[in-house]
């Protein structure tokens, strides 16, 4: 097997709280109504199927930026919100974690009885992703996740995720439809996790000979898929090190958000009067929505729209997760219903930010953004896993600094 990405993922125990998971189903449903919109459901499985857009979607969702928990939680929040929209958007999650994973056959039959899709072939293509990445590759983790998302038209991806205990890590498999020629020759999308040595992957296809003799059903014919091998690389800090955050393209959006010369544009894109802390979420979010897959190479930076459950970057500022969510809910709604200017003014704040970075050099100082985050943070009704941010007086200084790297700096 030829890898498309590797990541590491430090095991993370705890659960989201349900002040978390309902923005995240709620900002989540948004982002899938609008990626639908501009590029349909197979636009949709693709960015699943590519492991730094799907890292890019928890980190602007406000989960823990580098856990395990990424994978459960969105996913989650996800099927939630997507399911009851299938009418809508054609998409249908399966599965999940656990004994949840395990309801996947039956789930497939019984979206299939529904739309007419071939059950048996889905619920094959659900065993053989598990059984490709739990028994043929052989590198210590053991499935514990399987989400199977499918369109009506039975286009699907998969994203189910292994656990090590004993090295505290989490590796995640990306499978898509498109890419599958064959289960057992590079049939993967991405694989995540951090390279622990020599393993046996029997879904390698240098690995032909070692097949022979396995069950019929894995002998399919041999068509290998090749993709670009990229590399996501996370330690277990729990701190975003500025060294993972572009800063010049931090700086275009910080940039956008508040400079003046684009306040008076940006209230006529979007809302008059929303506060230039909103913007900058803004900014992130519309770029994980119209973005290319160059734009998710530091998912890290996407953090910065709504911090991180566990305080990092910094606490989740809910005042501007609930404006943004509301944004983002009334420009989907208004282009359901054929008046698309506000969806257009999102897709703009993206361009705006791109064409910020050719111009100038906006190298953000991200350890000072991160500083001012905090010392903002109860102004936005910041909270974490451990409560709200305690109230008090405003602390002058941190906010006042630069937000930039001086020249020479960046």
């Amino acid at each position: 097997m030829k890898r498309s990405g590797t990541a590491d993922l430090p095991l993370h125990t705890g659960r989201v709280p349900q002040w978390l998971y309902e923005r995240m189903a709620s900002v989540g449903r948004e982002i899938i109504r609008a990626v639908v919109m501009e590029y349909g459901t197979s636009g949709v499985l693709s960015r699943l199927a590519d492991p730094f857009w799907f890292q890019t979607l928890g980190c602007v969702m406000g989960m823990d930026w580098h856990s395990s928990g990424i994978t459960p939680s969105v996913l989650g929040s996800l099927k939630q919100a997507v399911n009851p929209l299938f009418g809508e958007l054609g998409l249908w999650i399966c599965g999940g974690k656990g004994k949840h994973s395990l309801q996947t056959p039956r789930e497939l039959t019984e979206f299939a009885s529904r739309t007419g899709c071939d059950g048996d072939a889905l619920v094959t293509a659900s065993r053989l992703s598990a059984k490709v990445d739990n028994t043929c590759i052989d590198d210590g983790f053991q499935l514990y996740h399987h989400s199977f998302i499918v369109s009506r038209t039975g286009e699907w991806a998969v994203i189910q995720q292994g656990m090590n205990r004993a090295a505290a890590y989490a590796r995640r498999y990306h499978w898509h439809s498109a890419n599958v020629g064959s289960f057992i020759d590079d049939p993967h999308t991405a694989v995540i996790g951090e390279n622990r040595g020599v393993i046996m992957n029997l879904s390698d296809s240098q690995a032909t000979g070692n097949r022979e003799g396995i069950v019929s059903f894995l002998r399919l014919h041999p068509d290998a898929q090749r993709t670009e091998l990229r590399h996501l690389s996370f330690g277990s800090s729990h701190a975003v090190p500025p060294s993972l955050v572009d800063s010049k393209r931090l700086g275009a959006v910080l940039t956008l958000a508040y400079d003046r010369q684009y306040t008076r544009f940006v209230d006529a894109l979007l809302h008059p009067g929303i506060g230039p802390r909103t913007v900058q979420a803004l900014a992130l979010i519309s770029e994980v929505i119209y973005g290319q897959p160059s734009r998710f190479s530091d998912p890290a930076r996407f953090t910065f729209a709504h911090g991180g459950k566990d305080g990092h970057p910094f606490p989740v500022p809910l005042t501007v997760y609930d404006e943004n969510i509301s944004v983002l809910r009334d420009a989907v709604s208004r282009a359901r219903l054929g008046r698309t200017e506000k969806l257009r003014g999102l897709k703009i704040l993206s361009a705006m930010a791109r064409r910020i970075e050719e111009q100038r050099d906006p190298f953000a100082n991200v350890e000072r953004v991160i500083a001012r985050e905090r010392n903002l943070s109860k102004f936005y009704g910041g909270r974490t896993v451990g409560g709200p941010v305690g109230s008090g007086r405003k602390k002058y200084g941190v906010e006042q600094l630069s937000l930039f790297a001086p020249e020479g700096e960046a």
